[in-house]
């Protein structure tokens, strides 16, 4: 296999060259051509389109402004799109990472033996994509048979109380009870839940689900959860405070200071509910 053409884009110049040092084994090993520097998503899209020959690997910071690795995802030409591997801060891009059909989603500051695991990927992507794409395709039917959809004829059964949700490597248990809230944002169900600190406290954790608010609610208890928005579901059981807002909405307070917005009319109803 002839040496890789890669793009590094990120807007933190320190993070580019860290991994710029980082590729130079590779480099040195003919493994890759020098890498090519973008300094956002903007200049990522010039260099992906003007490129005289494509780019076959784009390291892609998540989190940038304008344009961020998503838009970049999107954008491009499919004739130019590369192997994309998405580089980031934040462990909560993982499922959408893969729906954009990343080749592998690095976490920052990034490992040289998670990078060798990654160009050693792409490599085998491009020596047989058709047998990558069908283990693409497979992790995604595991993801979508998640939904918690109601069962036929509109009966939804009794309400769940432990469910699975897909982590980065392996299926976590969720109690019910321990469900904060759940929000969509850019079209991706976020799930809030309570969990243990390691010294014995408290915390917040998200999870990125394939699954609904419309199947999350309906398969729930509906004496403890709301949809206090169309984009939010709430368990009543953690909320702390309501703060009154703009135009008759509230502010809600969940446990561990989790925020959410209830729409005017769900904070009527809220208000009701808990008897305010």
């Amino acid at each position: 296999m002839s040496a890789l053409r890669v793009l590094i884009v990120d807007d933190e110049a320190p993070a580019r060259s860290r991994l710029r040092r980082l590729l130079d084994g590779f480099v040195e090993d003919g493994r890759i051509e020098a890498p090519v520097e973008a300094a956002d998503g903007v200049e990522a899209l010039e260099r992906l389109a003007e490129a005289e020959r494509p780019f076959d690997l784009a390291f892609l910071d998540v989190r940038m402004p304008e344009v961020d690795g998503f838009d970049v995802v999107e954008r491009v030409a499919a004739e130019r799109r590369p192997d994309v591997v998405f580089t980031t801060a934040y462990d909560e891009y993982a499922l959408r990472a893969f729906r954009a059909n990343a080749t592998d989603y690095l976490l920052k500051p990034i490992d040289a033996e998670r990078l060798e695991e990654a160009l050693a990927r792409v490599e085998d992507r491009r020596g047989d994509s058709e047998e990558r794409d069908e283990r693409l395709a497979a992790l995604l039917d595991t993801l979508d048979e998640q939904a918690a959809a109601p069962p036929p004829d509109g009966d939804t059964g009794p309400p769940i109380e432990r469910f699975t949700v897909q982590g980065v490597d392996r299926l976590v248990v969720v109690s019910a009870g321990d469900v904060i809230a759940a929000e969509v944002s850019d079209g991706i169900t976020n799930l809030y839940v309570r969990q243990e600190g390691r010294e014995g406290g408290a915390g917040i954790g998200r999870h990125l689900v394939g699954f609904t608010l419309d199947a999350l609610e309906a398969r729930l208890d509906p004496a403890r959860f709301m949809r206090v928005h169309r984009s939010a579901l709430v368990n009543l059981t953690c909320v702390r405070e309501m703060v009154p807002w703009f135009s008759g909405r509230y502010k809600i307070v969940l446990t561990g200071g989790h925020e959410v917005t209830a729409s005017r009319s769900r904070s009527r109803e809220l208000r009701d509910r808990l008897s305010l």
